[in-house]
């Protein structure tokens, strides 16, 4: 008879009790995976090329312009490759819910820039020769069902037109996808050339930010700081950060993530913690006389140890492993819930290994006290109380 067959018959005892804990760890797991996966969507998405990119905006806000005469100051700072800029649109597409990213850039210079975006060159050189022209993400096109030659219009707030009115009209040359998973495809970029020429006089000549790629990343945080300082005591002076340090600020305006999960999952698992310890407590009390007849008969105390320790982890891992499955379905499944505003919203598959990992602790901590007291049971003690 070996002991994981009496660890499975043990959990069978009552059912009842066993589908309650099973299904409270099944639910917590599933917790902690789409927290996982709102934390990577909203501090993740670095790529490898995002190491050598660096990202210069205005020092008192991110909603403050900056002259695009900087671009060429930028540019004769030894150790810069090469420089873009982009600008935050907002434009709204039928209602405010429809969120998504919008920037115009400048096409030659952005997707160099931006190698992870993968356009293909016929589309490319139709967005070179269409003023109104617009490529956007795969996860865009099929989140409306947009396709190339179709027209989009958006409705632009903060950028009135020259011409009057807030609507801006692109038409859509291209689709990009992604290198890898972790590439935004949920964007639309259009021609700043067109952006500049169409909004009113006041604005002509400013941009959001700029986005500065190095010829060596270890040198990044010195450029950085040459970067502020040429800009230093200006009208429009600058802050210059890494690319995964701008879009970490930019998700801890919702909060600290890493913060905010932690704290969520440590209630959670706590909770479990006490749920799965009292189970594990109760179905030891009740089989006292059974772990005195199984040392009477030749069990030694490390054997019972074992069995309550296999039982606790089997619970536990088998709830952590149905949870973290029916996240990752789920998050694979339906994706954004949000409905466009976390484009990275995705389950990593390291994310399912520090699952199993916490599981299976999550069985040794609420196994281990009644484990112990089941081998320091004494046979006469346990055989009085059958």
């Amino acid at each position: 008879m070996s002991l994981l067959y009496l660890a499975l018959k043990n959990l069978g005892r009552r059912k009842l009790r066993t589908t309650f804990t099973f299904l409270s760890i099944v639910v917590a797991f599933m917790l902690f995976g789409y927290l996982c996966a709102i934390r990577h969507s909203l501090s993740g998405g670095i790529t490898l090329q995002g190491a050598s990119r660096l990202i210069a905006r205005h020092k008192v806000s991110i909603i403050q312009l900056l002259p695009e005469s900087y671009k060429q100051k930028i540019a004769r700072i030894p150790g810069v490759q090469a420089v873009t800029h982009q600008t935050w649109f907002g434009g709204i597409y039928r209602e405010p819910k429809n969120f998504f990213a919008q920037m115009p850039v400048v096409p030659d210079e952005f997707l160099p820039m931006f190698p992870e975006y993968l356009l293909p060159e016929e589309q490319k050189k139709a967005w070179g020769s269409t003023r109104t022209g617009a490529v956007i993400g795969r996860k865009l096109s099929e989140r409306f069902g947009w396709k190339v030659g179709d027209k989009i219009p958006l409705l632009a707030p903060i950028w009135p037109k020259r011409t009057g009115g807030n609507t801006w009209e692109f038409d859509v040359v291209g689709i990009f996808d992604g290198k890898d998973k972790n590439t935004d495809t949920a964007q639309l970029f259009f021609r700043y050339d067109y952006f500049d020429e169409a909004r009113v006089d006041e604005a002509k000549g400013l941009i959001g930010w700029y986005m500065v790629r190095v010829n060596n990343p270890d040198e990044a945080p010195a450029l950085a700081a040459r970067i502020d300082a040429e800009f230093e005591n200006s009208a429009a002076e600058t802050k210059t950060e890494t690319e995964k340090a701008f879009l970490q600020g930019f998700a801890k305006q919702i909060g600290d993530i890493a913060l905010l999960t932690a704290i969520i999952m440590s209630a959670v698992f706590f909770t479990i913690l006490l749920v799965t310890g009292n189970t594990m407590s109760q179905s030891v009390r009740e089989r006292t006389g059974e772990f005195g007849v199984l040392k009477a008969i030749g069990f030694s105390p490390a054997h019972v140890l074992r069995v309550v320790l296999i039982e606790s982890c089997l619970l536990a891992f088998l709830g952590a492993a149905v949870g973290i499955a029916m996240a990752a379905l789920l998050i694979t499944s339906h994706g954004d819930p949000t409905g466009g505003m976390l484009p990275l919203f995705a389950f990593l598959p390291r994310d399912a290994g520090w699952g199993a990992v916490i599981g299976i602790g999550l069985g040794l901590v609420t196994g281990m006290f009644p484990a112990w007291s089941a081998m320091r049971l004494r046979v006469s003690d346990a055989v009085r109380r059958i």
